[in-house]
């Protein structure tokens, strides 16, 4: 009977430390929508990212992280396959410059500037404008299933952390897959 007591005792401390640890590194998509401008389809999404300890201190060091944004606008086919209308990837990086002491995030068309990561954190988790669709890739009678994924891009880090990343489960950041159902794009 004590060893039950001890082991679940044991048991509910470790529960508290994986909860605790899920909660220093996670990333969730929060929204996501389609918005229609004359020629295209442009994604605005927003994102819940937080980083644990180690992260930051490895972007206060100096260590440059890409996040990797994957979007995918799929017709849902009842008897076959999925037909593809567009899968595109956006990448985003965040980095610190030591110089001026300035945090970056940067994509393919800006990069700005925050006095904080905190800053810097907020502006990674708001996408705005993304051109994602040509609308006349689309049929307006066909409902349409859009996906969206943002992920820690480990292929872009340093080889050195690249090898800690192997066994080290802090690095592994990625939102879990955010799917809506799309009606009347045009």
């Amino acid at each position: 009977m004590r060893f039950y007591k001890k082991f679940s005792v044991f048991l509910g401390l470790f529960a508290i430390a994986c909860l605790a640890w899920a909660a220093s590194n996670a990333m969730v998509v929060k929204h996501a929508e389609l918005i229609p401008y004359d020629n295209y389809l442009a994604l605005n999404a927003d994102f819940e990212i937080s980083f644990g300890t180690p992260i930051e201190e490895a972007i206060k060091k100096g260590v440059p992280l890409s996040f990797l944004v994957e979007f995918q606008l799929v017709e849902p086919r009842r008897y076959w396959f999925d037909d593809e209308i567009v899968t595109t990837r956006k990448s985003i990086n965040l980095s610190y410059h030591a110089l001026t002491r300035q945090y970056l995030v940067s994509d393919d068309a800006h990069q700005k500037s925050f006095e904080t990561l905190n800053e810097a954190r907020q502006q990674l988790m708001e996408l705005r404008d993304w051109h994602v669709v040509e609308k006349n890739a689309l049929d307006a009678e066909t409902d349409y299933q859009a996906a969206l994924l943002m992920r820690l891009d480990k292929t872009k880090l340093p080889k050195a952390i690249q090898v800690d990343t192997i066994s080290a489960e802090h690095w592994n950041i990625a939102s879990p897959i955010y799917t809506w159902s799309i009606k009347d794009l045009k």
